[in-house]
């Protein structure tokens, strides 16, 4: 049985704000919008895009961009931000890195992301499904990086050393919010936890690009935000993502206010300053918003860096 956010059920009604006029969708070509989403059905897969109800799924749905989400729809958590089902998932799809692999080819896509649900069910945390899924993927795809946008395998030892055995391009975690905030937001997660993932990803992988994402919009302070950058680099990670947060529905955490796109430009500054490689920072960022083209940066930004320490 599926229980979306059975957490909430007795928690208050909280009414959705009204978005600004610069919280808007767009869809840039309804032809190739509808070929990627010919392509995602016909082989049976599921993207974050859809199950998280992503503002931004029409505008890269256009330009032919996905998400993949593996492991099934269901999360074995019950985050208060998050609008994917929560429940007891299925058992593996065992075919699911081929068809990944697959439709990525179909897709022609320069550069994948892949993200799961949470699987505290499953003794590895689902890290050795991620790695078949990321090697099939490469195999099929040689010329194709790959982004992978995990879970924090809280509990489950050096399981996340199996994704990184994959060699993906980019690791992603997202830190999400600022601490005072996870145990109502992020209840099953834990703060430093998510930091220390982020750390050993890249002591275990010094070449491999590290990235996390924050929502602001939540009820946290600007110092609260910096902090959290500031814990970021400490764990050395190169990308940092910020964007809104945008409540799914009434029973979701509530949303205490939005920022303005200026107040996003303050804190790119800010996050640029702290030294990271590359900051994303408006309304619409998502984790895996303009992920190809944020790859790009990130290896020119790298090398710029490189030729700068030889000069």
């Amino acid at each position: 049985m599926t229980i979306r956010h059975p957490e909430k059920i007795n928690k208050p009604i909280s009414p959705i704000k009204k978005k600004p006029q610069w919280i808007r969708s767009k869809l840039l070509n309804s032809r190739e919008f509808f070929i990627t989403k010919s392509v995602i059905n016909k082989s049976n897969l599921t993207t974050v895009c859809q199950e998280a109800n992503c503002p931004n799924i029409t505008e890269c749905w256009s330009k032919r961009h996905a998400t993949f989400m593996i492991m099934g729809d269901t999360c074995t958590r019950a985050c208060g931000f998050c609008d994917v089902k929560t429940g007891k998932p299925d058992m593996l799809d065992p075919l699911e890195p081929y068809k990944i692999s697959q439709a990525t080819k179909k897709l022609n896509l320069k550069h994948v992301v892949i993200t799961s649900v949470d699987r505290d069910d499953l003794p590895d945390g689902g890290s050795n499904h991620f790695f078949e899924v990321i090697k099939i993927t490469k195999k099929n795809n040689p010329n194709t990086s790959i982004e992978v946008l995990t879970p924090d395998f809280l509990r489950k030892g050096d399981a996340y050393k199996k994704v990184l055995e994959a060699n993906p391009d980019v690791f992603n975690h997202n830190i999400e919010t600022v601490p005072s905030l996870y145990r109502q937001v992020r209840p099953g997660a834990r703060y430093f936890g998510s930091l220390e993932l982020l750390k050993k990803a890249k002591e275990v992988n010094k070449n491999i690009f590290t990235k996390s994402g924050l929502m602001v919009g939540l009820g946290e302070t600007k110092n609260e935000i910096l902090q959290v950058m500031d814990d970021l680099i400490s764990a050395n990670v190169d990308f940092i993502t910020i964007g809104q947060y945008l409540q799914p529905s009434s029973k979701h955490y509530p949303l205490n206010r939005y920022y303005h796109p200026d107040e996003f430009k303050e804190l790119e500054l800010n996050a640029k300053s702290k030294g990271f490689l590359l900051v994303s920072s408006s309304p619409m960022t998502r984790s895996s918003y303009h992920a190809d083209d944020d790859f790009k940066k990130l290896q020119s930004n790298r090398l710029k860096i490189n030729a700068q320490s030889f000069s």
